[in-house]
């Protein structure tokens, strides 16, 4: 071991002692030392020796009071998955525990997948999963994801918007669900400084410009307080401490809801904590005795803790000079949970190995996820579930009975009536909010009383439009449910008239004993038992068929051309010098041709022809899905023809861009702005707001050419708020 490598030791030795507890020096000596000697020779994008993030990740891991075996797992994270170690090794070195959390924390990388969504989506599941069993895995894949993040400027500009937005919809959710604050607001800020780094540093820049000020002012505040809360509770253990609103916070504030930096109270706070829950309350008073309250300004996390389990009373009030500041109120155990989260309350901590009610809480929703993936065959609803459900926005809607209903924002009525029960949700005919009766689609907001109104007739059970509707997994699951169970005859027709309906509309035409032998073979490959079973899991919707049909069409179509002889144009064996649309075919002139839609090839890309049944040359980019890779292996190699563009001549070719954005007023106009200002013709945009504070833009262009595109894209990336710009398939 070289001497910068016997220092790390030492420093991760000293970090461990800083923060006390009772650890396995020697298991963590060892863990580190086979960290170094598996990634020697490896290194980062950014040249640094590959071993220093795993080294800085086991110090992340400290820092929130994890165990030897954790420390252990964050040193070995990428050894199975980017050295020849196995995980087998890792077991006879270091035992069953740590095996497991390192397997936990590996991604899925060596098996194929479809599509890249698909990959994130098992990587996470497995991840789940893993998490599930024990809660130190996700805790290591953060202290990972953390110092990927901090690290990422030496990755290139595209992955580093790709990995900011992952972490900003996935990992910092999983964050705040977890309570661990200082992590989820550093994801966050990091996140938001790379997709918008214009408006990260404004905020960062406003924050310094008014932070002497408002220091002067808050501190005198401070004092103040202090010395009322002393002389009227001169016997009660306090403490005080300040706190910045982090910048991801701010921007959500500014560029999302659309207002001002002075319109935004809580950016400044002052905590005070104590000893008990009465001693908050006290405080509380005093507190609006002192200073004038802002109307519903007022949040009682104590008495309704957020999901995450955080507790706190926060309250907005003015001071003499006119400066809006919020004040939280706490106990220090409410503390400790709010800056560590579930580490705070960690079952192995210590040696400790009783049931921890609050913990088993706190991994219900883990499991939620993974029982509710279990009814749908959608591999990507996953992570669209994730971000629902993890939502940090959420609403608090009560029922008749006084019981608080905790949904993530935008949840609807549906979502409220299986939140309550599964028989309530099976059972709702219509619900009231506040007395009125509103329809089942109804956006559910904080503060709504809302009535589910019932029947007890029989056979009566959720719509199949509902799964439309509700936006929780769990909801969709429960649907989906009722569905399987209630409804498998009917589920059987639906499915199969659904499937046939699909195979007409795709001009796929079986006969009944090939149908018949498809169907078996689909359900073999969904685990499922019969046919049956398959036509009933597209009734219930556990099975979607936009994933099933393209690979059925695929082999149809295969199946169809080896039947059928090429009708072949005869073609002469002179080059053509004659060009039709921009486009010169090998040998044949003015031949009719036509650009396919799966593709859309521009001038520039390399590009073949196809010689179609009685429609002329069909033009697709070299590298088109529907292109072989090897021509001479395809079932008719003699269709395919060389073509190339005639590049004397200037044409101009419909493109179609999906930009991502993060939804601000003004953003569309920006974007067609920056196109308009290029001269390109715009044929359609369309915009659609997505759940997450983002939006997508679909715009279909004039473009001349592959460069004249690239050029396009690159003016589009520098308006402010948009993260990727992509060309695609329409």
């Amino acid at each position: 071991m070289t001497d910068i490598e016997m220092k790390n030791l030492q420093e991760l030795k000293q970090v461990m002692e800083n923060y006390g507890g009772n650890y396995d020096f020697d298991m963590v000596e060892k863990a580190f030392t086979l960290c170094v000697t598996a990634h020697s020779g490896q290194k980062r994008v950014s040249g640094e020796d590959y071993y220093y993030h795993p080294f800085n990740v086991a110090k992340i891991v400290i820092s929130l009071g994890m165990d030897s075996q954790s420390i252990a797992a964050s040193l070995l994270h990428d050894v199975v998955e980017d050295t020849d170690y196995t995980l087998d090794d890792i077991k006879q070195m270091f035992g069953d525990e740590v095996a497991l959390l390192v397997d936990g924390v590996t991604k899925i990388g060596r098996l194929n997948f479809s599509t890249k969504e698909q990959q994130q989506a098992e990587s996470l599941r497995k991840m789940l999963i893993a998490m599930g069993q024990d809660i130190r895995v996700i805790i290591i894949k953060l202290a990972d994801r953390l110092h990927n993040m901090r690290t990422i400027d030496a990755m290139r500009e595209q992955k580093q918007r790709d990995v900011s937005v992952e972490t900003l919809e996935i990992y910092a959710p999983i964050a705040h669900r977890l309570g661990i604050r200082a992590v989820k607001e550093e994801l966050e800020d990091l996140a938001i400084k790379h997709l918008d780094p214009i408006a990260y540093h404004d905020i960062e820049e406003l924050l310094t410009h008014r932070k002497k000020h408002r220091e002067q002012i808050l501190n005198e505040i401070r004092r103040r307080i202090e010395e009322r809360l002393r002389e009227e509770m001169p016997n009660v253990t306090l403490s005080f401490q300040g706190r910045v609103k982090s910048i991801h916070g701010i921007y959500r504030k500014m560029y999302v809801q659309n207002r001002d930096f002075d319109e935004i109270y809580d950016i400044y706070a002052i905590r005070i904590i104590t000893d008990t829950v009465a001693d908050c309350y006290n405080i509380l008073g005093i507190m609006h005795d002192m200073f004038r309250p802002i109307p519903n300004r007022f949040k009682d996390y104590i008495s309704t803790p957020k999901p995450n389990m955080y507790q706190s009373l926060h309250t907005t009030v003015i001071g003499r000079s006119g400066i809006p500041f919020e004040i939280q109120i706490r106990t220090f155990e409410m503390h400790h949970t709010a800056e560590f989260g579930i580490a705070a309350h960690w079952k192995y901590k210590e040696g400790i190995k009783d049931n921890d009610k609050k913990l088993e809480d706190r991994l219900a929703w883990v499991r939620q996820l993974i029982e509710n993936q279990e009814t749908t065959d959608d591999g990507s609803e996953l992570i669209r579930n994730i971000k629902v459900d993890l939502s940090q926005e959420d609403v608090f809607a009560v029922t008749p009975k006084g019981d608080v209903i905790n949904l993530p924002l935008g949840a609807t009525i549906v979502d409220f009536a299986f939140q309550i029960h599964s028989a309530v949700g099976t059972r709702m005919v219509g619900a009231k909010v506040d007395g009125k009766i509103v329809p089942i689609n109804h956006e559910v907001k904080t503060g709504e009383v809302i009535e589910i109104l019932t029947t007890n007739a029989a056979g009566h059970g959720p719509s199949r439009d509902w799964l439309n509707i509700a936006v929780t997994s769990s909801a969709k699951a429960k649907i989906r449910s009722w569905f399987k169970k209630e409804k498998r005859s009917e589920n059987i027709v639906t499915g199969k008239a659904d499937f046939e309906k699909e195979l007409r509309r795709n001009n796929i035409d079986f006969t009944d004993e090939e149908q018949a032998e498809i169907v078996e073979d689909l359900a073999r490959r969904h685990r499922l038992a019969n046919g049956e079973e398959f036509y009933a899991a597209i009734g219930y919707g556990g099975i979607l068929l936009s994933k099933v049909i393209p690979r059925i069409k695929d082999d149809f179509n295969k199946k169809t051309a080896e039947k059928k002889p090429p009708e072949i144009v005869p073609i002469s064996q002179n080059r053509s010098q004659k060009s039709s649309d921009g486009v010169i075919v090998e040998g044949i002139d003015n031949c009719l041709i036509k650009f396919s839609h799966c593709c859309n090839p521009l001038p520039g890309d390399d590009i073949i022809g196809y010689i179609t049944r009685g429609h002329g040359v069909s033009i697709h980019k070299r590298d088109c899905n529907n292109v072989p890779v090897n021509i001479a292996d395809s079932p008719e190699p003699a269709r395919w023809i060389t073509a190339y563009w005639d590049g004397t001549k200037a044409e101009s070719f419909t493109s179609t861009l999906r930009i991502n954005a993060i939804d601000r007023q003004g953003i569309l106009i920006e974007v067609m702005n920056a196109v308009n200002n290029m001269r390109v013709p715009i044929h359609s945009i369309n915009a659609r707001e997505l759940k997450n504070g983002n939006c997508t833009i679909i715009m279909t262009i004039s473009a001349e050419s592959v460069e004249h595109l690239k050029s396009i894209i690159l003016r589009v990336e520098k308006v402010s708020g948009v993260f990727g710009v992509e060309r695609i398939n329409q």
